[in-house]
């Protein structure tokens, strides 16, 4: 890290010590990749080339293009997805009654499975107990 540093302080003076938040156009990107290629440049000098505080970045726009070409360049849009607007139209009342019904079925027969794991459970655990009880009562001959 303090090599990271010190390259970017002799490439950039002070300003290479700042951090860049910069989001580069994929024209931008493509020239940066183009030059490196044409002039066989690492990642590092291509970097300093365009005062690019960050050689990893190209290496990621390297990548990229190679995985998904000039489309995969593109900025990606920051933030959550589009909230969608509402419809205006209310939805049919007949057919939701019969979604609530049959939903409604469904947890009552899910109701009575987890009433029946919860009495057998009990049963098994009452058992156990019960087991357990008797196991002290045995003496063992030796």
């Amino acid at each position: 890290m303090i090599r990271r540093w010190i390259n970017a302080w002799q490439r950039h003076g002070k300003s290479g010590l700042r951090k860049k938040h910069e989001a580069y156009s994929a024209e931008f990107k493509l020239t940066v990749l183009q030059r490196m290629w044409r002039d066989e440049l690492s990642y590092q000098q291509v970097s300093a080339v365009f005062d690019l505080r960050e050689a990893g970045g190209v290496s990621r726009w390297d990548r990229q293009y190679h995985e998904g070409g000039f489309d995969a360049l593109q900025p990606r849009r920051k933030g959550g997805a589009p909230i969608m607007s509402q419809s205006k139209q209310d939805p049919q009342p007949a057919a939701q009654p019969a979604q609530d019904e049959r939903s409604r079925e469904d947890l009552l027969k899910e109701n009575e499975c987890l009433r029946a794991e919860v009495a057998y459970l009990k049963k098994l655990d009452a058992l156990l107990r019960a087991k357990q009880q008797q196991a002290p009562k045995k003496k063992r001959k030796s």
